[in-house]
């Protein structure tokens, strides 16, 4: 005797055997087609966030390619202002938690 599934539609109440979509109103039943299109789905949102965030870089990325070398320079000082202050943001908090350990 072979395993079969008997899946009720959520959507129209019809209990089906074996199937991937409901043979009444054809909507999707099978859960490891629906979590292969949920991944397809965060995928896909991922590398769509991760062409947002290169075809539109910060404020900072555009005033260091600026054509204009005043720009520019006020751009890489603003970089530089941006990296000392987490530098040093990371020394105090390394420095507290090596306190805190002891």
């Amino acid at each position: 005797m072979a395993n079969s599934s008997m899946i009720k539609c959520p959507n129209c109440g019809v209990f089906n055997t074996d199937r991937d979509y409901c043979e009444n109103c054809n909507k999707l039943l099978s859960q490891e087609i629906i979590r292969q299109q949920r991944l397809k789905k965060v995928q896909q949102e991922e590398i769509d966030k991760i062409i947002y965030e290169r075809e539109n870089p910060n404020f900072i990325e555009r005033m260091k390619k600026h054509p204009n070398f005043l720009y520019r320079f006020f751009g890489w000082i603003l970089y530089s202002g941006y990296v000392t202050v987490t530098t040093i943001g990371t020394a105090i908090a390394w420095f507290i938690a090596s306190i805190a350990t002891g």
